[in-house]
């Protein structure tokens, strides 16, 4: 099953997502490992932008449908409904979680407040993540918005609060726990 963690920027999906990866025994594959070869090549959001995405994101796919069907996998992303890109990427994570029996969507957000502090973090610069105030600001009021079609199961964690730790513990607790099998 792939295990999806949707979110803002700056909620610390890439955070929780590392720390979960080794308690569940599961591949990582964050969505700034696809976007940043397009970072690097092409001008943001040019046909040639997109182009790369889905060329990189074709390739990650196919390696991911490759692995044993045992193997937990997690991917982050930030996708909200509403945006013409985002239903087409949103299209082909839907595509891949069929052939890998199944999404399980973890919800993450946090206060504003926190959410200015983190996506203005020192490093988030290097690895080409957004660093936009303002962007938490708009998000914050889209929230409600993040994607989930196509889950088999649905959590919705505020991290304000907790450790990226503590907010993968209740991942990994969630995702063990039994669960009705629909016939």
């Amino acid at each position: 099953m792939l295990i999806v963690l949707n979110g803002p920027p700056g909620v610390g999906k890439l955070t929780v997502a590392r720390e979960l990866a080794p308690i569940l025994r599961a591949k990582l594959l964050d969505a700034h490992t696809v976007y940043n070869v397009a970072f690097a090549l092409t001008e943001f959001r040019s046909p040639a932008f997109y182009a790369t995405v889905r060329a990189v994101e074709a390739i990650a796919h196919e390696r991911v449908r490759a692995l044993p069907a045992e193997t937990p996998m997690i991917m982050t992303t930030a996708a909200f409904e509403g945006s013409e890109w985002a239903d087409e990427s949103w299209g082909r994570l839907t595509a891949l979680a069929a052939d890998r029996n199944g999404m399980a969507i973890v919800l993450l957000r946090c206060s504003l407040e926190e959410n200015e502090r983190r996506i203005a973090s020192e490093g988030r610069g290097a690895k080409r993540k957004p660093q936009d105030r303002e962007m938490a600001r708009r998000n914050q009021e889209r929230q409600d918005r993040l994607m989930k079609r196509g889950a088999h199961r649905t959590l919705a964690i505020d991290t304000t609060g907790f450790s990226a730790q503590e907010t993968a513990r209740q991942i990994a607790e969630w995702m063990n726990e039994p669960r009705e099998i629909s016939q």
